[in-house]
């Protein structure tokens, strides 16, 4: 259920985000700059930048239904294998099998600048109100909150509006950052936050009121900020893997030296933001019945027998697969809704917490099970720091079942036999036309139990794919690591509706027609960094393993 409201925001308002003068026009939910109040208002208990500061984290992953739905709902999700739609939009030709639907795609960028970028740049103006409070660690907040938004913004489209948001040419065009000039800006960030929150983790500054109250993630705890921060770099550095070793070795191992401040590594450590409303997936879920499981979660649920799974999925009402977990493989062909909406339903209850809650809804932003899966990486790449392989392989699976409440994974890291189910679809409009069966070559093959004796491309391959099963539901960080690693294996879509520009899986998405003509020098200067026309087919900058 798409709201027709999402086509009234104009191009004029994204661009006066870029251009640093904002817009709440017709934009409330994203943009709250509390234009028409002045500062002394907020003297008193520095609302001025609690505000923009809790904007910004809402907007991470966005908590108004139809805003996430388009945000990284009918894009990462799906794509990741985590999720796919029953719903047959624009008459079955939209993202789900590569069919572009450029309105769609153009609210990652509206939220990623008006949500993302501008609730920071509005932090930083009003900040300079406060001539005797030291906001330095509010400030190291924004910067951390700005690598988190943006990274995934260029993770989707490569060049980005980045360190020049804000800031345009004579002629009012804004230039874009290449994506390797966005990962050089998003460590420099990183750096500017860690040196920020050094003196409050130590004691030698007093964590500030402003900081605390803006806190919707940590508990207002600078420790775990600075964690957080660590632990970004080393996912951003992992990323460069394929495309600049030196670079990534030097920055994961930055994000791996003790003295920085250490790596979320507690279940305690995770960075959930707290809505404090209904979860937006939610209400896509269980009152739209536009999202479903995908059917690589439920193959590899079923076939690890994973004790997750129950937390994961929902059984199936369809009397067909009735009981069973079961999702929709992506890019099928969809006739109406009600052909797939009985398969199970996507959930997220974990030990003390619902995800998808209706009153109570939450985000992950980074845990400390995905931290220990790229300190394991890190470790088979043999940065300093990084500890052992095996050791950070399976803290992460154990810190993945505390996270959801699963009970004991000790026997689960010790199952050297079991392997992804194979997949078989009993609704599908053509008999067997969805199958993945045994032997298929989109079929993992790879078992849990660790092996030291296996090569390292295969223990990299063990270690993405429980990275992947804990990384659930952030389909956008599962998305981006598919791409730049090739696992888990994932099922390829049935119906490829690209019109030629994508071969395989879908790589990154177009920039939307919006910005390209609302800034057409710019876009010019960003396509020419991209290395291949402006399509789906293209490949980001890190994304090259051979």
């Amino acid at each position: 259920m798409l709201k027709t409201s999402l086509y009234k925001f104009t191009a004029a308002c994204s661009i006066a985000a870029l251009l640093g003068t904002g817009c709440t026009k017709d934009f409330q939910d994203i943009n709250t700059n509390p234009a028409g109040v002045t500062d002394d208002v907020f003297l008193a208990d520095f609302q001025a930048v609690i505000l923009p500061l809790q904007n910004g984290q809402r907007n991470l992953v966005h908590y108004v239904n139809w805003q996430y739905q388009l945000q990284q709902n009918l894009n990462a999700d799906i794509y990741s294998g985590y999720m796919m739609t029953p719903t047959p939009f624009n008459g079955g030709n939209n993202n789900s099998n590569y069919f572009m639907m450029d309105g769609w795609n153009e609210w990652v960028l509206n939220i990623a600048y008006d949500g993302v970028m501008q609730a920071t740049s509005d932090f930083n103006k009003y900040s300079l109100g406060y001539k005797t409070a030291d906001l330095s660690d509010a400030a190291a907040m924004a910067k951390i909150i700005n690598v988190i938004g943006m990274h995934k913004a260029a993770d989707i489209f490569g060049p980005i509006i980045y360190t020049k948001f804000g800031k345009p040419n004579a002629d009012l065009s804004i230039d874009y950052d290449s994506q390797q000039g966005a990962y050089q800006a998003f460590f420099a960030d990183l750096d500017v936050a860690v040196a920020n929150l050094k003196p409050f983790v130590a004691g030698t500054k007093k964590v500030g009121t402003a900081f605390k109250k803006a806190d919707m993630m940590l508990g207002g705890d600078p420790a775990k900020w600075l964690k957080l921060a660590n632990t970004m770099r080393l996912r951003l550095a992992l990323r460069l893997a394929y495309v600049d070793a030196a670079t990534a070795k030097t920055q994961g191992e930055k994000a791996l030296d003790p003295a920085n401040g250490g790596l979320l590594s507690a279940v305690a450590d995770n960075a959930l933001v707290v809505y404090g409303t209904e979860s937006p997936i939610g209400v896509i879920i269980n009152d739209w019945d536009d999202i479903r499981a995908g059917a690589p979660l439920s193959s590899l649920l079923n076939g690890y027998s994973d004790p997750r799974a129950s937390h994961y999925l929902s059984t199936a009402s369809d009397a067909a697969v009735s009981g069973q977990y079961i999702g929709i493989r992506n890019g099928v062909a969809i006739d109406a809704k009600a052909r797939y909406s009985g398969y199970s339903k996507p959930i997220a209850k974990g030990a003390s917490a619902d995800y998808f809650d209706k009153a109570g809804g939450r985000a992950k932003i980074a845990t400390s099970a995905e931290a220990w899966f790229l300190r394991a990486e890190a470790a088979l790449r043999g940065w300093t720091n990084a500890g052992d392989a095996q050791t950070a392989y399976e803290t992460g699976i154990d810190r993945s079942f505390e996270e959801w409440g699963a009970g004991s994974a000790a026997a689960y890291k010790a199952d050297d036999t079991k392997k992804a189910a194979p997949y078989v679809d009993p609704k599908s409009q053509v008999a067997g036309a969805n199958n993945v069966p045994a032997g298929n070559a989109n079929l993992s093959t790879i078992t849990i139990k660790w092996d030291g004796g296996a090569s390292n491309e295969l223990k990299l391959e063990r270690i993405i794919t429980q990275k992947w099963l804990a990384l659930y539901p952030d389909g956008q960080e599962a998305w981006s690591e598919f791409r730049r690693t090739g696992y888990p294996k994932l099922f390829p879509v049935v119906t490829n509706n690209s019109g030629g520009t994508v071969t395989g899986f879908i790589k990154r998405l177009p920039i939307p027609s919006k910005f390209k003509n609302s800034n057409k020098t710019g876009y010019d200067k960003a396509v020419a960094t991209l290395g291949g026309p402006d399509n789906a087919g293209t490949k980001v900058w890190w994304d090259k393993k051979p």
